[in-house]
Order: C-alpha cells, then structure tokens, then sequence
C-alpha cells in the first residue's frame, strides 16, 4: 500500500507560491468552486495600509487578487482563536473598499468585494463548515427583494442590488467531516487535511497535486516549510496547553461552589436542629420540668437551660 503525497498547507502556499503568476491557476480553482463562476486572476493586490504586527503575521496569512472583471478578492486564513474575528473581517473588507476608490471618483466605481475566510477554529456557534453572507434589501412589510432600475442594471451592469455589496465566505473546515463527495469538498477536504487524493478531479486540483506536493519543494523552501510547520506544532501546544489550564480553572472554581452549597446547606440543618432542640427546652421549661429532665430530653447543657 503507497502513503500518500504529502502536500504543503495552504496558508503557507499562500505566503509563498500562489503569489506565482505561474501557479494562479492553483487559486483559481479554488476559487471558481468556492464562488461558482469561472475566477481568472488578472493580478495580485498590497494593501496600501497593512499595519500587522509580528504576532498577527504568525498567526494568519492574506493574499488580494484582482479578477480580470476588476473584482476584488480578500483571502484571509486564520489560524488560532479571535472572538472579535467577525469585526475584522467587515473591517478589512471595509478597507479595501475605501482604498481602491480613486480620490474624487464617483461612489459608481467602488469595486465588488469579496471576503474568503479560512478558519481553524471554533467560530461562533454553527455546525457546517461553509458560511456565505450575501446582503440583500428585503421589504419589511411586503417582503419583497429591492431590485435596481433598468438604468442602474445598465450603468453600472447588475442584475441584482447584492451585486454591490461585500460578499462574505467563511469556511469553517475543522466542521468538514468524513469524505468529499463534491468538487468544491475536495478543496475542504484539502484545506482541512493538506492531502489531494489521487482521484480528485476539482478546478486547479490537477495543478495544487505537484505544485502543492512537499517533495516538489526546493531544499531551501523545504526547509523553510519544515520550521514553518514547527513553529505551527508549537503554536498549537501552547493553545491547547492555554485551554486545558483555563478549562481545568473553571472547573476548580465550579468544584469549590458545589462544595460550599454542600458545607451550606449542612450547616443549615445543624443550625435548624439547634433551633429546634431550644423551642423544645424553653417548652418544658414553661412546664415546670426540673432542669435535670429537660437535660436528659434536650442534651443540652445547664448553663444553656439556665439561660432561656
């Protein structure tokens, strides 16, 4: 029985060869599944106002394309967990609508966006594992689609207002489960194990299988893979290290407030008791009872008797 080929990850395909005007049939394919329209990249975009830090560098890598129909596609990998991860992407989609609208030029030339996300954790609730957000005007009393006049359709060539507006894919991949059974789940399937099964027959599949291969690497780029993957072993045991002593706090502290409810609640029947035995003390002291009998009923002392 043959091993499979090892094939490099895509986020550091991204870092490093997609950006080949020579492998975008690569991206290509993934994308044409993705959106499902044939995607031909005509370059690839830098973001005029990329402030990164190091540990934000580490932990996701993008790349901009610009298709040959001056669209704009965002794809971003996000490798460890970001509550505010949703803000960040309306942010950076924001951006570059912003900064590829020329000084002066009129609100018609603001480009159609694309977000692609690529997550490798657990974000928000939600069990599958592709997410798509595609704004639409719905009427709220008569619940019909605003649609553009035919001069809009013409000028600015839409068929629908959403063609406008930023469109958002989140791939959740870790969701993916099992085998894929479809073009568009051989790229998850791909994206979740960095495996390209020899039958796999995708857009641009055919190209990743040697140009994603480990082996095909240069000695250079192996090696520089190798530390990659390293540094993302490592990334990966302080996270989970970081988890299991968060989970494990929490559980201390659930622990300690079942065993004070517990010590509560027994401190409450010891204290109900006490109560009782005195109601029945003072009772037979009312009765005359000599303080004798009422020790040998109650246990109590005679110094406590005494003092009802």
């Amino acid at each position: 029985m043959t091993m499979p080929s090892r094939h490099i990850r895509f986020d550091w395909a991204i870092k490093r060869l997609l950006r080949n005007k020579a492998n975008y049939v690569v991206l290509e394919g993934f994308l044409s599944e993705l959106l499902h329209t044939d995607i031909t990249i005509k370059t690839l975009l830098e973001r005029v106002s990329n402030q990164q830090t190091e540990s934000d560098k580490s932990n996701r890598v993008d790349l901009i394309a610009e298709t040959g129909n001056s669209e704009i596609i965002l794809v971003e990998v996000q490798n460890n967990s970001q509550l505010d991860y949703f803000h960040r992407m309306l942010y950076g989609v924001s951006q570059l609508v912003t900064e590829y609208l020329e000084q002066g030029e009129e609100y018609g030339k603001i480009r159609k966006v694309y977000s692609v996300n690529i997550v490798y954790f657990n974000l928000g609730k939600g069990d599958d594992y592709i997410y798509r957000l595609h704004p639409e005007f719905i009427g709220i009393n008569h619940g019909d689609t605003l649609k553009p006049s035919p001069a809009q359709e013409r000028k600015f060539n839409i068929k629908k207002v959403a063609d406008i507006f930023p469109e958002y894919y989140l791939l959740k991949v870790k969701n993916f489960k099992g085998v894929a059974t479809n073009s568009l789940e051989e790229w998850i399937y791909f994206l979740k194990n960095s495996e390209i099964k020899e039958d796999f027959g995708a857009k641009g599949m055919v190209e990743a299988k040697e140009t994603l291969r480990v082996n095909n690497l240069s000695d250079t780029e192996r090696a520089a893979y190798n530390r990659y993957m390293d540094n993302k072993s490592y990334e990966a045991s302080i996270l989970s290290t970081q988890e299991f002593e968060a989970q494990w706090q929490i559980e201390q502290i659930e622990q300690a407030e079942i065993r004070g409810r517990q010590e509560g609640r027994q401190e409450g029947r010891q204290e109900g008791i006490q109560q009782n035995t005195i109601a029945i003390a003072r009772s037979c002291k009312q009765q005359g009872l000599d303080v004798e009998t009422i020790m040998a009923i109650t246990q109590l002392s005679r110094e406590d008797i005494e003092a009802l």
